[in-house]
């Protein structure tokens, strides 16, 4: 017997000769019409499942129209935070019969850029992209071959694109807020990202900073090794990170420079990913509602291949989880 990929694919005649019928029956039960008897119906789905059938995608998607796939487009693996968010999306697609292919692009602007266009010419019927990195012109022209949802901010709303995003400057004033309640004025921020959801989360503690009255103690350090040891060094009682993973960062040099969290040093981090569960101490954080992005994103594409054609963009209140860090 030859090997599984030099035999030949099972087609619709197999079946019908294999199930003793017509190759025009095997279609109409294969799609489920009613004019086919259950128990004829349950045969060929037998001998389908027997011959190892499976319907042809570029078929499917010509006699449908949709390929009932969704693209899901991320910056990275690396950072829990995106590959939740594809869960939650991956969840919801699949309540609606739908599924979902993932591509991702190491935060490299052109590998994106392919991503999204590799997608779309594998007949994806629309795509979340849960990236930034994204040039928009890209994001405007793939809008044009099927809808796209960005989860998370760009600079500006995307004309064609619907968006869902966390409300980030009032995720940051939670922090400094909570962090003030409990005495801290020497509250540094964590950040070098020039992404638009870090520049809001940088720009929320900022005001709230000046809000609190601690103008003078505003500070913002790259989360690099250098930064961080000086930044450990020089009393500063409390740490608010851009991300749960520069967060953890901080949590190591602590351990390392001997100081005791939350005691001697305060650490809050943001997205409540599985590393804020998983660190010791547990971590505080800003979390976002993930579920609910990726459910909204699947929604609001279904709605578009339905036939909206207004924009939709829409913002989810964060709310801060209190752990063990702080």
């Amino acid at each position: 017997m030859p090997p599984a990929s030099a035999r030949p694919r099972p087609t619709l005649v197999d079946v019908a000769s294999a199930a003793g019928v017509s190759k025009s029956l095997v279609s109409l039960a294969l799609r489920g019409d009613a004019g086919v008897s259950e128990r004829t119906r349950e045969r060929i789905l037998v001998v389908a499942e027997r011959v190892g059938y499976r319907p042809s995608l570029t078929a499917r998607t010509l006699k449908q129209g949709r390929s009932m796939m969704l693209g899901a487009v991320i910056s990275s693996l690396d950072n829990p935070y995106h590959t939740e968010i594809v869960a939650s999306v991956e969840a919801a697609a699949e309540d609606s019969g739908l599924s979902v292919l993932l591509a991702h692009g190491s935060r490299d602007r052109g590998r994106l850029a392919d991503r999204v266009q590799q997608l779309l010419d594998l007949g994806a019927d629309g795509l979340v992209v849960v990236s930034s990195w994204v040039p928009e012109e890209v994001l405007v022209a793939a809008a044009r071959r099927a809808p796209v949802v960005m989860v998370g901010r760009t600079a500006e709303p995307v004309s064609g694109i619907d968006s869902v995003n966390n409300d980030d400057e009032h995720g940051a004033a939670l922090v400094v807020e909570h962090l003030v309640a409990r005495g801290h004025r020497r509250i540094a921020h964590v950040t070098s990202s020039t992404r638009p959801a870090g520049i809001a989360r940088r720009r929320g503690y900022e005001a709230a900073m000046r809000a609190a009255g601690l103008d003078d103690e505003v500070r913002v350090v790259a989360p690099d090794p250098v930064a961080l040891g000086a930044l450990l060094d020089d009393g500063t009682s409390a740490v608010f990170a851009r991300n749960d993973v520069e967060a953890v960062d901080v949590l190591d040099h602590a351990l390392d420079a001997g100081l005791r969290v939350p005691d001697e040093l305060a650490v809050v981090g943001y997205d409540d990913t599985v590393l804020a569960r998983r660190a010791r101490p547990a971590l505080t954080t800003v979390q976002q509602q993930r579920d609910v992005m990726g459910s909204r994103a699947v929604a609001l594409l279904r709605e578009r291949l339905d036939g909206r054609a207004e924009d939709v963009h829409e913002v989810l209140e964060p709310r801060l989880v209190v752990r063990s860090s702080s």
